[in-house]
């Protein structure tokens, strides 16, 4: 038998080093979350300014359809991002050092990986999008264009998924505000230099995109040099170890089921809302804006939930994992308090500047409390959703989102017909609230777990 004492830094301990949960603590995770999703809707504007001052309508039209295609395809792989983060933060609440390392070896293997198969099939990918989505022949040959010169950065922007989960599960979302700053400001840089400056049009668009979301990477990595000093990142046998491996993919897999149901029921919406006429599709539209902007602020909360109950389990401490839970949701709850009262404030307001059109302003001002109610309902599930992925309790958010997606459907089979728009808006917060209870009643398992 060997004599030689275990390594500190693979042996699962307490997490002292953790520091108190604190207020400050919280709002140390959260807000450069919410900065950096900020920054997000900035980007769009330049590159759709950029190719505005053409004076083609087409360009405009051809990277709108683009950048939705590649996106599309990309959040696929969305999973990375919160598999990696729950998981790590795991490992750093047992101060498991060579986890935390050989799980971001397997972040950007997966990452690179899916970016390069993506790339090898970027012709089968891009035409059944335009079988699914056509466009007219000017159009979709530009945005085939595009697309053709952005997809090499398809490895990157992948990777960065697993980087950012990375980053979240150490607790270092100042990083992932960076990252998101140098890829927005090298983009709409390069932007305006490629397209405008030197007259590429679209293709040096789509050029400053892939010289962008590839110096994100190189300074995503940089920002995690630490753990290229050690020896765990390359360690093969560490790096692929066979149980890690499977629950690692189980927890992706389940999150991407989740994932891809929670689109199923938005996109679901788009078509129901289409059905309803152009005055309430616009409207729709409209209203759906304000539950992005919620979705961008809670995600900051959700993220500190993720790093924060992570640690918590993977100390096997239950009672810091209900403080952390009930902190980040409290600051969660009043975030989304003082968006439903500024909703019901200004919201005719905004909805005057986003149309001039005054059908559309009638409908979206009749189904303005829907906005009002939605980030009181949805508080439970967007918190949830991150305290569950802290915990990599990833069946438990698949079986509830399928419950939920259930509730919904049915919802709009027995509401559609009889309350029109009114049902639609009706099924999508039932949604949220049938989210919220089931992994509500969830909730108990993961603080007997963490006391295991």
């Amino acid at each position: 038998m060997s004599t030689q004492a275990p390594d500190p830094k693979t042996q699962p301990t307490k997490d002292a080093a953790a520091g108190p949960l604190t207020h400050k603590r919280v709002l140390h995770i959260a807000l450069p979350i919410v900065l950096s999703n900020a920054t997000v809707p900035i980007l769009g504007a330049v590159d759709t300014g950029v190719v505005g001052q053409i004076g083609d309508p087409v360009p405009i039209g051809a990277v709108g359809i683009g950048a939705i295609i590649l996106s599309a395809i990309y959040w696929v792989f969305g999973f990375l991002r919160m598999g990696t983060a729950g998981l790590t933060a795991q490992a750093a609440g047992a101060r498991d050092e060579g986890e935390m390392a050989a799980l971001l070896s397997r972040a950007m293997l997966i990452g690179i990986g899916a970016g390069m198969v993506i790339i090898a099939a970027q012709v089968a990918l891009f035409a059944g999008a335009f079988m699914i989505s056509p466009a007219s022949p000017q159009v979709e040959g530009l945005a085939r264009e595009y697309m053709s010169i952005r997809v090499w950065s398809a490895p990157a922007a992948i990777a960065l998924y697993g980087i950012t989960g990375w980053l979240v599960g150490r607790e270092n979302t100042m990083g992932v505000f960076a990252i998101q700053l140098l890829v927005n400001l090298a983009n709409m840089g390069l932007s305006v230099l490629l397209g405008l400056k030197l007259g590429w049009g679209v293709s040096g668009v789509a050029w400053a995109t892939v010289f962008a979301e590839w110096s994100g990477l190189a300074f995503g990595l940089w920002l995690c040099r630490g753990v290229f000093l050690g020896p765990y990142w390359r360690s093969v046998a560490r790096v692929f170890d066979k149980a890690r491996l499977v629950n690692m993919m189980s927890v992706n897999t389940d999150i991407m089921i989740r994932s891809v149901l929670l689109q199923a029921i938005f996109v679901s919406f788009l078509f129901f809302g289409s059905g309803m006429g152009d005055v309430d599709l616009a409207a729709n539209q409209i209203l759906l804006q304000f539950l992005y902007v919620t979705a961008y602020a809670m995600d900051g909360f959700a993220f500190a939930a993720e790093a924060i109950v992570g640690r918590a389990m993977g100390a096997r401490d239950p009672a810091r994992l209900r403080r952390g839970a009930i902190l980040t949701s409290g600051w969660g709850l009043g975030i989304c308090a003082v968006l439903a009262l500024a909703f019901a404030l200004a919201g005719g307001a905004v909805i005057d500047v986003m149309t001039t059109a005054p059908d559309v302003r009638a409908a979206a001002r009749e189904y303005l409390p829907y906005m009002v109610a939605a980030p009181l309902l949805g508080t439970a599930s967007w918190m949830l959703d991150g305290i569950f992925i802290g915990a990599t309790r990833s069946r438990d958010m698949r079986d509830m989102m399928l419950v939920s997606a259930l509730i919904y459907f049915a919802g709009a089979v027995v509401l559609l017909p009889t309350l029109g728009n009114h049902g639609l808006w009706l099924c999508l917060l039932l949604s949220f609230v049938a989210r919220g209870i089931t992994l509500g009643l969830r909730y108990p398992a993961l603080e007997r777990a963490a006391a295991r």
